[in-house]
């Protein structure tokens, strides 16, 4: 029998057999130096990215649905991804970046162990879509330095038609106020680099100009010193042309209107991006 899973808001108890059909091992799809992310991630040396196999939604505008809703990759042991880890940290990175890391925290939190205590000295970035529980991230306490989660939606009619995430805000939220008692103020070192903290995301999509906003309320009613990063790179991919309303870029009004709202009810921490950040070409290779 599989040992049971409780990680996500699924709760599918179930391990290979669940939603995210994810192994009890961490399967990895990709290594790589990833310069793409927000500046005190990926600074001027790169963010180590390690993608994980498999995820826990089913967003129909996936860039990375190559991966992320195909259980593609090598099953690797905790001794392999210490191994990975500190490959990359001899590489020079910033930082391990756990890319969709939700369906295999517990190997994630073996493998942050055995690689501290074999010389990884890099902050560890959770890369996430926010929709686990908050039970899953405890365990993670004292591994993670910086929290990187994407709350996307605020209404859940769209977690549900986008991404077949029911809950998705109420779990998001009390996943991220986890990440913040685990990790509250962003500390960058002398060079920019976050050292610790949490930067929420949050992806601009076509036409959810107004729930952008909501979220933005809720940050910052509940997280008002928190860093927000605004992103402008939604690219039409996966199964958008089966949702024509998602089958087009973010129009600059739409994003323009979201930064406006930041600044109006008094955010003023963030990150926002140029309109040419909306490209494949950004997109890593799988």
């Amino acid at each position: 029998m599989s040992p049971a899973c409780e990680l996500c808001h699924r709760l599918c108890r179930v391990r290979a057999e669940g939603f995210c059909r994810a192994p009890a091992n961490a399967r990895v799809s990709k290594v790589m130096v990833h310069r793409w992310e927000e500046p005190p991630i990926s600074g001027s040396q790169g963010s180590g990215a390690v993608f994980f196999s498999g995820c826990n939604m089913r967003c129909v505008f996936c860039q990375n649905y190559l991966i992320s809703q195909r259980p593609v990759g090598r099953d690797v042991t905790e001794e392999k991804l210490a191994g990975i880890f500190l490959e990359l940290q001899a590489r020079g990175v910033h930082n391990i970046n756990l890319v969709s890391p939700t369906p295999y925290i517990p190997a994630v939190a073996a493998g942050i162990r055995r690689a501290r205590g074999m010389g990884l000295a890099v902050p560890v970035v959770y890369n996430t879509n926010a929709y686990e529980t908050a039970e899953a991230l405890r365990t993670l306490r004292g591994l993670v330095d910086v929290y990187l989660p994407d709350i996307k939606y605020f209404d859940d009619q769209y977690a549900v038609r986008y991404s077949r995430a029911p809950g998705y805000f109420a779990a998001a939220s009390a996943a991220v106020l986890e990440m913040s008692a685990q990790a509250p103020e962003l500390v960058l070192d002398e060079s920019g680099i976050a050292r610790k903290g949490l930067i929420i995301r949050h992806l601009v999509m076509p036409g959810l100009r107004r729930d952008s906003m909501r979220i933005l309320d809720w940050i910052k009613e509940n997280l008002p010193d928190t860093a927000v990063s605004l992103m402008w790179q939604y690219v039409p991919a996966h199964r958008v042309w089966e949702y024509k309303e998602l089958a087009r870029k973010v129009t600059t009004f739409e994003y323009q209107s979201v930064i406006d709202h930041f600044f109006e009810i008094g955010l003023t921490k963030g990150f926002m991006q140029k309109r040419g950040a909306a490209t494949e070409e950004c997109v890593p290779d799988f």
